[in-house]
Order: C-alpha cells, then sequence, then structure tokens
C-alpha cells in the first residue's frame, strides 16, 4: 500500500480532533450528538488500531475515509437534517435538505482502503473480484447500518429516532441512502482503477 509518509494522516486525525472539540459545544440535541459521534469514534478506533498495528493505507486512501468522519462530525453537531446547506439546497431547487445524502456517499469511500488492501496482499489475482468485492462489502455495511437506525429509531422516543434517522418525511429514505453509499463505492473503486492501473495490471504477472 502506497503511503509517503506518516504526515497526512496525522495532520488529517489533528484536524479532526480540532472539528470535534469545536463541535461538541452546544449540539442542537445531545443525544443525538452522542449516538452520531458515537460511530465516528468507532471509525476513528478502527483506523487508528490497524495503523498502530502496522495495517497502514496510502495517503489517498486516508483522505478518503477522512471525509466522512468530518462530514459525520458536522452532522452529529447539527443533526443532519438541519446542517445548514441551503446554498445547495437552493442552488438545486430541491425540497429537502440532502446532506445527509453526501455523507452516505462519501460512506462508499471506504471501498478505496478496502481494495488498497486486497491488491497489496494478493488476496486475488481476478480484476472482477477486485473491483465488486469492495462495492459489495459497502453495500453490507449500508445495509447493516439501516437496520442499527432502524433499531435505534424503534427503541428511543419518537423525536430523538426522527433525529437520529434524518429521513425529512421520505418513506424511501433507507433505500436512497443504501444507494448513496453504493453509488460513493463505485466511484472510489473506479477511482482506485485509474490510480492504480499499473499495479492492477501487474496482478497476473
Amino acid at each position: 500500500m502506497k503511503r509517503t509518509s506518516h504526515i497526512v494522516p496525522i495532520v488529517l486525525f489533528v484536524i479532526y480532533c480540532a472539528l470535534f472539540t469545536i463541535l461538541a459545544f452546544n449540539p442542537i440535541d445531545r443525544p443525538t450528538w452522542w449516538v452520531e459521534n458515537a460511530t465516528v469514534w468507532i471509525i476513528v478506533g478502527v483506523i487508528a488500531v490497524l495503523y498502530w498495528r502496522g495495517v497502514q493505507f496510502s495517503n489517498t486512501a486516508y483522505v478518503f475515509m477522512a471525509i466522512l468522519v468530518y462530514l459525520h462530525t458536522i452532522g452529529g453537531h447539527y443533526t443532519f437534517a438541519n446542517v445548514p446547506f441551503d446554498l445547495v439546497t437552493n442552488f438545486f431547487g430541491f425540497e429537502r435538505n440532502h446532506y445527509d445524502r453526501v455523507a452516505h456517499f462519501t460512506v462508499g469511500f471506504y471501498a478505496f482502503p478496502i481494495a488498497e488492501w486486497i491488491l497489496a496482499k494478493r488476496v486475488t489475482t481476478s480484476r472482477f473480484v477486485l473491483l465488486t468485492y469492495p462495492i459489495c462489502v459497502l453495500m453490507a455495511i449500508a445495509a447493516s447500518y439501516e437496520l442499527i437506525e432502524w433499531i435505534y429509531a424503534i427503541s428511543t422516543n419518537p423525536e430523538a429516532g426522527a433525529a437520529y434517522l434524518g429521513s425529512q418525511g421520505d418513506i424511501w429514505d433507507a433505500q436512497k441512502d443504501m444507494l448513496a453509499d453504493t453509488l460513493g463505492a463505485f466511484f472510489a473503486t473506479i477511482f482506485f482503477f485509474i490510480q492504480r492501473e499499473k499495479d492492477i495490471n501487474r496482478l497476473r504477472k
């Protein structure tokens, strides 16, 4: 896995710590803030443990992974439905705040480090598997997360559940979120194939 230095992941982590500290003050809904940030803490914790144990990715992969962490931290402060996103909403004439869709799209970016790990470990020599496996993994994660959201929403009070879901009255919100995750995974995997074309071409050599 191509990583030129330790600087990029460390800088990205410092930025996260600063963003988290600022947005920890006076969130719109504290219970929702706890739940949303718990997701981020798990993600950051897993990345940090892997890094410490020597499973280190390229700088590009760390940038991709950081985007979701930042967006999710912001969403935890405001709740996803209330993040100031009027500039985009008004520009495209949307009827609802699509900040959560953008965040879900970046969930798919984690297909990049998955593909990078598969290639580095030579888990497969099949380009088809290298292309489809990261996408399938992200689709499974997306579906699992929607189940977790559903379980939380029905087990807490209606207001907290609605704030966590951020569905904004859309009965197909879960399906659209999973589609956004999947499209993000397609984008990240295709980007990986373009960036690492030479390495991928050596798979069967």
